[in-house]
């Protein structure tokens, strides 16, 4: 699993993961794993598998360190 920086938590359920390489990875709070959307902190390290969603790449199986 990749690991990554919660960047930014939006109220609509959604937020993006800093990968170090100048993108952010989108993800949905129904990738989340082990956790809920609402227990987690922008600046929180996470893990996830990087997948395909309809607009492009995003985060899944995201799980906080």
């Amino acid at each position: 699993m990749a690991e990554g920086t919660i960047k930014k938590l939006t109220d609509k359920g959604f937020g993006f993961i800093d990968i170090g390489t100048g993108k952010d990875l989108f993800f949905h709070s129904s990738s989340l794993e082990g956790v809920r959307f609402e227990e987690l902190h922008e600046g929180q390290q996470v893990t996830y598998t990087e997948g395909s969603g309809p607009k492009g790449p995003c985060a899944e199986h995201v799980q906080p360190n």
